[in-house]
């Protein structure tokens, strides 16, 4: 394809790109940040384009994997991974009273129901929540994943009945 002609095809696509973006984001400024990434890639790889193909479709290809890729760029970013020795961190247990938002009375209660579950419930439940995987979960406690799942699904039913009163 002629760089004019994809240029143009590029551009007066650039809204229907935009209404897309934003549906895969829900937040104007992310959209347009992954409109941009998206006219860039393909600028950089118009060569790779064949010319009888559609246009659209592989525009919002090339825009839908720059979101996957960087949702999964994100959730790897928050996974924390304990590398000391015989898990220092994993098993130094769960305490939420350190955080900082002592002042609020419900904040309190909450941490004090949900530290007096027992142990076994209340570590895959806090690694889930801090973004561990189930299947990191299981590997890390030693644990079948069956096991992981139906802890914190048990977990998760247990707290919100507790937790009823807080919604």
């Amino acid at each position: 394809m002629e760089t004019a002609t994809f240029a143009q095809n590029l551009l007066s696509m650039q809204a229907e790109l935009r209404r897309f973006a934003y549906k895969l984001t829900a937040d104007r400024d992310d959209a347009d940040d992954l409109l941009q990434e998206t006219s860039l890639k393909a600028l950089d790889n118009e060569e790779k384009y064949v010319a009888e193909t559609n246009f659209k479709g592989w525009i919002y290809t090339i825009m839908r994997n720059i979101f996957i890729n960087n949702y999964r760029k994100t959730l790897r970013d928050q996974t924390y991974v304990d590398y000391t020795d015989n898990l220092y961190f994993l098993n130094l247990g769960v305490d939420l009273a350190d955080d900082s938002m002592e002042g609020s009375y419900d904040l309190k209660e909450i941490r004090k129901v949900v530290n007096a579950l027992p142990k076994d419930l209340r570590v895959p439940f806090a690694m889930y929540v801090s973004g561990f995987k189930y299947r990191e979960i299981a590997e890390k406690l030693n644990l079948p994943l069956g096991t992981v799942k139906s802890r914190i699904h048990f977990t998760r039913k247990k707290l919100k009945q507790d937790l009823k009163d807080f919604r």
